[in-house]
């Protein structure tokens, strides 16, 4: 124990003034050991606790893990039952989606089907119709091609003057002779000067008659309508005016006779167009044949002016039967004046016999007063008369005879 003792209080180093011993040392590394100890204690109490509070902290965590899990499960389990709701709602929507759209296409396919069917009658119609159409095109152009075949005719009649001419004629003929009756007018007549124009027109009440040619130049008008460059085509128009004069005062030599013709004379243009272009690029030559008193006329003129003839020639005819017409109105007069007479007469028979019938109604009223006085006569003795005298009857009184014992009426007559 000394020994330990010793070995204990033995120095070991020295600070200043002061030494440490061995004892000093360990009591010191016992102290430190001891806190070091202490320290490990409390670390691993600390350590210990830190961990508890570590697995509490970690069993509260699992314990909401597992309540969240729970939850997310419940969660998940109501999720899958909404799925399945939804499932078997979009399975119901589905089938009423294809349901209906079945139905949509079928009844599409139904109109559409219509559709096409009506489509294809209108088209079969449209066919048809264009058919018919073809067919009156087709007829059309064998009208037009016969049309073209008789112009071709028409030209080579009216290429001939010959022929022109008969042409013309015909066409003035036909209008004259479907305007006036027969007898107003007269083909191919001779005038006194031995000329002879195509037609006379006899005029009512002796006037002159109307001279009318039909014999129309159309070999200058063809030849302006053939010209291809402006000098050709005045060329022949210089020479259409010159045949055209040349033409119309042959007619005024010729037609107009003082007297015998009217002082007017009518030219025959056969065709329409012809006339509208003479009065429409040669006026000069509508002058100077009113000035030659030649009236250049087309086939409407011609018509309008034979209806007018018409028109006189029947104003005429009516003033010659004015005076059989005068006397028939005459003869009527006369007839209503005899009726007028006899009328009158049988109104003063009508008014002698309502005279009559009121006489013989004055009577008659009386003869039914008569009457009813009789119907109200009453047998039976008066007071006068049973007393033995006769009374004076009264009027309408009967009365009786004492004497005779006899009954007497006595009807006294009052005021008629």
């Amino acid at each position: 124990m000394n020994d330990l003792s010793a070995i204990l209080s033995e120095p070991v180093a020295r600070l200043g003034a002061t030494t440490i011993t061995l004892g000093h040392v360990l009591a010191f590394g016992a102290i430190v050991f001891l806190g070091l100890l202490l320290a490990l204690v409390v670390a691993l109490w600390r350590s210990a606790r830190a961990r508890t509070i570590a697995a509490a902290e970690a069993a509260d965590h699992a314990r909401d893990a597992e309540a969240r899990m729970a939850g997310i499960l419940q969660s998940q389990a109501e999720m899958q039952g909404r799925m399945g709701a939804i499932a078997d709602v979009f399975g119901a929507r589905q089938a009423e989606l294809n349901q209906s759209i079945g139905q949509r296409l079928d009844a599409m396919t139904g109109r559409l089907g219509q559709t096409m069917t009506e489509q294809t009658k209108s088209t079969h119609e449209s066919l048809a119709k264009l058919q018919e159409r073809l067919a009156v095109i087709d007829t059309a152009q064998g009208n037009i091609q016969s049309l073209a075949g008789q112009v071709v005719q028409l030209q080579a009649i009216l290429s001939n003057k010959q022929t022109r001419g008969a042409f013309g004629q015909s066409r003035m003929e036909a209008i004259v002779a479907d305007g006036l009756p027969m007898g107003a007018y007269e083909f191919q007549a001779t005038l006194s000067n031995g000329s002879r124009p195509d037609c006379l027109v006899r005029m009512p009440n002796g006037a002159p008659q109307l001279a009318i040619d039909a014999k129309f130049p159309l070999e200058a008008w063809n030849a302006i309508r053939a010209a291809d460059g402006a000098e050709l085509q005045k060329a022949a128009a210089q020479a259409f005016r010159r045949d055209i004069e040349i033409h119309v005062r042959d007619i005024s030599e010729k037609y107009l006779i003082q007297g015998e013709t009217q002082d007017t004379a009518f030219m025959f243009v056969p065709s329409e167009s012809v006339f509208s272009e003479i009065h429409e690029n040669f006026d000069a030559l509508i002058q100077k044949a009113h000035r030659a008193r030649v009236i250049i006329v087309s086939p409407s003129l011609l018509m309008l002016s034979i209806q007018v003839i018409q028109a006189i020639l029947k104003d005429a005819r009516m003033r010659e039967q004015a005076h059989l017409i005068q006397g028939e109105v005459i003869r009527l007069m006369e007839d209503v004046a005899r009726v007028d007479e006899r009328v009158r007469r049988l109104q003063t028979h009508f008014g002698q016999s309502a005279k009559d019938i009121d006489e013989i109604l004055v009577s008659t009223s009386k003869v039914t007063r008569r009457g009813q006085k009789i119907e109200a006569l009453e047998f039976g003795e008066s007071e006068a008369e049973m007393r033995g005298g006769s009374a004076k009857a009264e009027p309408g009184v009967r009365v009786a005879d004492s004497k005779t014992g006899q009954l007497r009426l006595r009807v006294v007559e009052g005021d008629d």
